[in-house]
């Protein structure tokens, strides 16, 4: 099947692509390199360097190369970018898979699968494991678009019959993350610590996380697919709450030097907890998490040091 990954180039998008074509399909392959890199880019996929706000760039790839399936990734991923410039996140979150969206309708294509975000989309929240059927009060523009997305996917599905399904992922990690942004505090360490330089933890790293390691996200993401006809919102989550010390420790057990615990002032605004109730699509699509935290600490760290 001819299939088109927005973000293709990124950290999840090309784990997710690789495992596309080791399933037999053809991929096409957008991004404009912006966090994404070329090194990540499979040999067997066809790469176009665009940016999914040009529409007209992008409707001319819809008319050159007909997918019928659409994985899309591409975003502004930044959260304190969103907060400090939110019209640009707007722009590059909102309008751009819009323009995406009314393509997909335009030129009939049998689904979309939507890379959405359940760390930012619930806001802080007591009812954890979060299930889909809580209320979203997302505490940043980010995480807003990502739930505007998944309102305009829903309103296409059910006005428009296009099939949809949104994959509402906790705090990934794994090989590939990039350690340069403000994402991934797990990459972020790693790096660091790899250089031999002191990690710092945000305020008393008591703040937690889902994190689920990026194998399970790309089976997700293939389950998704191999259920076209299934549509709606599902959690992909471990439904394990992890805190930014815990985190640490698990990694610094792999350092013969042993770090010690380096605390910095909190980010303002930063989201206290998230964790994700994944029973939905382990019901309806067969997915839960293989990895174990442990495991998933490992297997990053050794990518990390190769």
């Amino acid at each position: 099947m001819k299939i088109l990954v927005t973000g293709g180039a990124g950290f999840i998008g090309s784990h997710i692509t690789d495992g596309l074509i080791n399933d037999g399909h053809d991929v096409v392959i957008v991004d404009n390199l912006s966090t994404g890199q070329q090194k990540n880019l499979n040999s067997q996929a066809k790469f176009i360097e665009a940016d999914i706000t040009n529409s007209e760039k992008i409707r001319k790839i819809f008319s050159e190369e007909n997918p019928k399936v659409i994985f899309h990734l591409a975003a502004q991923m930044n959260v304190r970018k969103s907060v400090e410039d939110p019209l640009f996140d707007a722009k590059n979150n909102i309008l751009a898979s819009y323009n995406l969206i009314n393509l997909a309708i335009e030129n009939k294509v049998k689904k979309i699968i939507f890379s959405s975000s359940g760390g930012a989309i619930y806001g802080d929240t007591e009812n954890r494991p979060t299930p889909e059927t809580e209320a979203e009060w997302p505490l940043c523009p980010y995480g807003i678009a990502k739930l505007t997305v998944d309102k305009y996917l829903n309103y296409a599905h059910k006005i428009h019959n296009l099939n949809y399904t949104s994959l509402r992922y906790g705090n990934v990690y794994g090989p590939r993350q990039n350690p340069h942004g403000e994402a991934g505090v797990i990459a972020i360490f790693l790096n660091k610590m790899l250089k031999g330089e002191q990690p710092v933890i945000n305020g008393d790293g008591l703040q937690s996380r889902d994190y689920v390691f990026v194998a399970d996200v790309v089976r997700a993401n293939l389950l998704a697919l191999k259920n076209i006809e299934k549509i709606g919102i599902y959690n992909v989550g471990t439904g394990i709450e992890t805190d930014v010390v815990q985190l640490f420790n698990e990694i610094n057990t792999h350092f013969e030097q042993n770090f010690p615990e380096q605390h910095g002032p909190a980010k303002l605004g930063e989201q206290k907890t998230s964790c994700l109730d994944h029973s939905k699509i382990a019901r309806e699509l067969g997915w839960k998490p293989e990895v174990k935290f442990t495991e998933g600490i490992k297997l990053t760290y050794e990518w990390f040091k190769r």
